[in-house]
């Protein structure tokens, strides 16, 4: 038997569609097995020559369809005009070619589906579709002549555990607008290039992360409602526009991580939702399958065509936009089948757990892709809870994430800072837990765009105290965070001290930054991330326990606490002091191990950054304790509501 049909050579050409085929038996067979990782390749339209005559392939996956149709204007939207032919094997695959088809026509399958119901679907595998509300796809060609060769060379060492992680989270329509007011006013990509990248290069930030831009229907789901899991959205052009921005961040030897969901998926009639009238991407136990915090489906992990779907489109967002990283979201909704569900409303797994097994199959065989074929590249993890081994290797029995968000540092942080300044002396476990734990997985600090909507607040209004106290704890609270180990994460608008919360309708309040407080948050944002990007001992590290070390935590009733950050040579050391109260500490003394700190690198208290400047250390006053014990003590000024970085 031959791979493809038995009369691909006897094609008849007064058909409107002609039988042909991409596949071979070996892409059903594993397409079937949950192991075909590039589908994109075949699936969707593809524009191909048959028999000297150039059109348009379709194929499409509709197990349960009794018949598929492509229906668009090319046919004036006829519905039965253009079948495609189920394939011999009953893999539930259509397919057909269609001669004389070009490029940019916009199009929909028309599936009879179970029991005779009728749809019109937009293809899965659509590398393009119409500006929403409309829900076409577009056939369209993916070439693009990417000039990105050195960053590719080199991006192995730039997107390492061991490098600096500085990202700046953009939700990419609100970021900036060209009318500031109107959601229905879009930048396009190049628009977005031509004043996001050289922003995110002057703030010194590493990378850059994407929230969603798969297609979307609906702009409050902010993305993560995807409907089109191969297509850039096309509210800001077509998906060369997306590959020249991330290009232009790549010359400017910037990363771009994209925000990826594959936890669940909207009931939009147009999507995936019971696609061929059946349950076919979804589970059909609702127990496991709909998602009740976000009112949307969840994929059956366990059909190995939809892991294969899954895995394929992560693997396409590498493979033609050369994204350096994924940031997986809601994985904890995944891995666990009680998540957000009440007793009664699941049911355990085999062995009587609450672990969905399939899923974590799913996510070990991501990982374990993306990392084969593209070794130089992260993937991240959105998980909330204490699963182990998130960012562990999946032959240690870890799911293989390269990094996990640290969501309990941020409560915990966020908590802290939120205190009274009279009363963090009662709360410095608050404090100084997360270095109970920071090795446990490699983790990113994320101040992410969920905490500052839905009534949390401005992360400025976080802060307590009159304007001044507000404006230095949250330098203060920064320069924290930059200090901790692990990656940074911080959403657009927090540089600046936004005095609103996040709103996707609007732009960011640029206009803040006439005023000195504001533009000083920012100067300092952009003077942590060089410290990040030139002192090694910040970074190299930054995930194991040998990178810190606490100095000095008997001061809760003072609140002043200091800790090391270690690097591989022990001269990178510093020695960071943080002074949690508005009171001004002068010759504060601090034990340490005999080492020449002679210099302050870094003061969140400087006039450029809207603080006072009074407490400043040009020569460090050193005092030998223990001389046979190598101890010294150190006399440094400690600003009010302020850190300082020592070398």
């Amino acid at each position: 038997m031959s791979d493809r049909y038995e009369d691909l050579h006897f094609i008849d050409t007064t058909k409107n569609v002609w039988n042909y085929s991409l596949l071979t038996a070996e892409d059903i067979a594993n397409f079937q097995a949950g192991t075909h990782y590039r589908l994109y390749q075949k699936f969707g339209s593809r524009s191909c020559q048959v028999n000297g005559t150039w059109g348009v392939y379709f194929c499409v996956w509709a197990p349960n369809a009794t018949e598929v149709s492509v229906t668009g204007n090319f046919n004036n939207w006829e519905k039965r005009s253009h079948l495609l032919t189920a394939r011999w094997d009953k893999s539930g695959v259509w397919e057909g070619f269609i001669p004389a088809l070009g490029l940019g026509e916009i199009y929909k399958y028309y599936i009879i589906g179970f029991e005779g119901r009728a749809t019109e679907k937009t293809d899965p595998f659509a590398n393009y579709c119409e500006v929403r509300p409309l829900t076409a796809s577009i056939t369209w060609d993916m070439y693009y002549d990417w000039k990105d060769a050195a960053w590719m060379k080199q991006r192995k060492k730039r997107n390492a555990l061991d490098a600096p992680w500085s990202v700046y989270e953009v939700h990419l329509a609100s970021w900036q607008r060209p009318d500031a007011f109107d959601e229905e006013s879009y930048n396009t990509y190049d628009q977005i290039r031509e004043r996001l990248v050289p922003y995110v290069k002057e703030m010194g930030f590493t990378h850059v992360e994407f929230m969603p831009v798969m297609e979307h229907p609906f702009d409050g789901s902010w993305g993560y409602q995807c409907t089109g899991y191969f297509a850039a959205t096309s509210r800001f052009g077509d998906p060369q526009g997306l590959m020249r921005l991330i290009d232009a961040f790549h010359a400017e030897n910037i990363g771009v991580i994209l925000d990826w969901v594959p936890s669940h998926f909207p009931y939009d009639s147009h999507g995936l939702f019971m696609f061929d009238g059946t349950h076919t991407y979804e589970y059909a136990d609702m127990r496991k399958g709909f998602h009740p915090d976000w009112n949307s489906y969840i994929f059956n992990y366990k059909r190995g065509e939809v892991k294969s779907f899954l895995i394929s489109s992560a693997r396409f967002w590498f493979d033609y936009f050369h994204i350096d990283g994924i940031r997986v979201d809601a994985v904890s909704s995944i891995l666990k089948l009680d998540y957000s569900r009440e007793e009664g409303e699941w049911e355990p797994n085999e062995f009587g757990g609450n672990g969905n097994i399939e899923a974590i199959a799913f996510i070990r065989d991501l990982n374990e892709t993306i990392y084969r074929d593209f070794p130089d590249v992260q993937t991240i993890a959105e998980e909330s809870t204490d699963w182990p081994g998130v960012s562990r290797h999946t032959w240690h029995g870890g799911l293989g994430f390269g990094m996990k968000w640290m969501m309990g540092w941020m409560h915990d942080t966020l908590d802290y800072f939120a205190l009274d300044p009279i009363e963090r002396r009662n709360h410095q476990h608050k404090f100084s837990f997360s270095m109970m734990y920071y090795y446990d997985e490699n983790f990113m600090l994320p101040l992410s765009h969920d905490e500052v909507v839905h009534g949390k607040s401005p992360m400025l209004y976080k802060m307590p105290g009159d304007e001044w106290q507000k404006f230095a704890t949250l330098r203060l609270m920064y320069t924290y965070m930059w200090m901790h180990p692990g990656a940074k994460l911080l959403f657009m608008g927090n540089e600046i001290g936004q005095t609103t919360e996040w709103n996707y309708k609007s732009e960011l309040n640029w206009g803040l930054l006439q005023y000195p407080l504001h533009k000083g948050v920012q100067t300092c944002i952009a003077d942590l991330n060089s410290l990040l990007t030139t002192e090694p001992a910040l970074y190299e590290y930054q995930f194991r326990e040998e990178g810190f070390a606490w100095c000095d935590l008997n001061h809760a009733e003072e609140s002043v606490i200091s800790f090391i950050r270690k690097g591989k040579d022990p001269k990178d050391d510093l020695l960071i002091v943080l002074n949690m109260t508005p009171v001004v500490r002068n010759d504060w003394a601090i034990e340490v191990s005999e080492k020449p700190y002679s210099a302050e690198i870094f003061n969140s208290d400087k006039p450029v950054y809207g603080g006072t400047g009074d407490s400043y250390n040009p020569d460090i006053r050193t005092e030998i304790i223990d001389k046979k014990a190598k101890k010294v003590r150190i006399l440094v000024n400690l600003p009010p509501l302020g850190a300082i970085v020592l070398k």
